[in-house]
């Protein structure tokens, strides 16, 4: 979000009472060419733009006019829990490069620029997409359509962590593909209209979760982030490459807690005199998320076109002592692998 405190949020708001001139100024002193107009209780009521001023003072308004005269009552907006996939989608629709975040007060909390979603300061890591699987456990929806391409709010998974990652500054996208791969193709293109560069890696066979890592090219130079093709998640990336790049890991697995319920009460006992009875107990996990960071060198450790886990790169890692890190991700995270999943990422739940 652009904004994120309300003390900073102060530069962009103006009173319903406020003058042309008044506007021009709090314009010119938040560099963004927009303000928010509230009224007497804080709310939002309009918005007026640099291009405003301009069209009304042409059409006769004086610098001593009220913004009323000015400002447009309809606008855009979003609530607090709209992601940025779902943001971009209405910036890139409604040709806008600002969208308000508003309480159900339709008070203003935050602010999306576009120059931040997809303008945020390029990074020099890649990003490779796993986009391979056959989805076998979303049968009959994968018959026709790879699980990437299957749809979340409106929007393919595989779009949602494609301006996930350009959000984050990443540029260059490697896609690998293998069941259906030219439909993924077809769709995501070579990634202008997601703001970056796409390439592709064809799987002649199924390589399994790790094995398309051996197809990258040899001259990479920075950590690569990974990613499952089958993931609806908010993770900070940025967050994610600070941690692997200050700990000096050679590679980073992302994990999320994950607790299980045992819906039965569990007995313990030493030849037939219990010993403990604990009601329906909880254990706590912490799960892989299919999503990790790599330094290049590890990628010569995976066998050149062999179905390869990546579990057991991590495996040999640890076998060898290599620094190894683990990231917990505490933003929203579904693996929609199962029915059950995609239903929940669907809001059907």
């Amino acid at each position: 979000m652009g904004s994120k405190q309300n003390k900073n949020l102060e530069k962009f708001i103006i009173s319903d009472q406020s003058t042309v001139f008044d506007a021009m100024k709090a314009i010119n002193n938040n560099w963004r060419e927009i303000v928010f107009v509230i009224n007497s209780k804080n709310k939002i009521v309009g918005v007026i733009t640099d291009g405003d001023i301009r069209r009304g003072l042409l059409e006769g308004l004086k610098f001593d006019s009220k913004v009323s005269e000015i400002m447009a009552k309809s606008f855009i907006s979003v609530g607090p829990d709209v992601d940025r996939a779902a943001v971009l989608d209405l910036m890139k629709a409604n040709l806008i490069g600002c969208v308000p975040v508003l309480d159900k007060n339709s008070k203003l909390i935050g602010i999306h620029f576009l120059q931040e979603l997809i303008g945020a300061t390029p990074r020099p890591n890649i990003a490779l997409i796993m986009a391979g699987g056959k989805g076998t456990r979303l049968r009959p929806l994968t018959e026709d359509c790879p699980k990437p391409l299957i749809k979340v709010a409106g929007r393919p998974i595989i779009e949602r962590i494609i301006l996930h990652l350009v959000s984050y500054g990443i540029k260059k996208i490697y896609i690998s593909i293998n069941y259906l791969g030219s439909k993924v193709r077809e769709y995501c293109g070579n990634g202008e209209v997601f703001g970056c560069e796409i390439e592709y890696l064809k799987e002649k066979r199924y390589l399994g979760t790790g094995g398309a890592l051996s197809l990258l090219p040899k001259n990479i130079k920075d950590p690569i982030v990974v990613m499952n093709g089958d993931l609806i998640t908010q993770i900070d990336i940025g967050s994610l490459l600070d941690l692997h790049n200050k700990k000096k890991f050679k590679a980073t697995l992302a994990v999320k807690p994950y607790q299980v319920e045992i819906p039965f009460g569990v007995v313990k006992n030493n030849k037939n005199k219990l010993t403990s009875l604990q009601e329906k107990p909880i254990n706590n996990y912490l799960v892989n998320a299919g999503i990790y960071v790599l330094n290049p060198e590890v990628i010569s450790l995976i066998p050149k076109n062999k179905e390869y886990p990546i579990t057991l790169l991590f495996e040999t890692l640890l076998k060898s002592k290599k620094k190894t890190g683990v990231y917990i991700i505490e933003e929203d995270w579904i693996d929609v692998g199962r029915h059950k999943d995609l239903r929940e990422a669907q809001g059907e739940n």
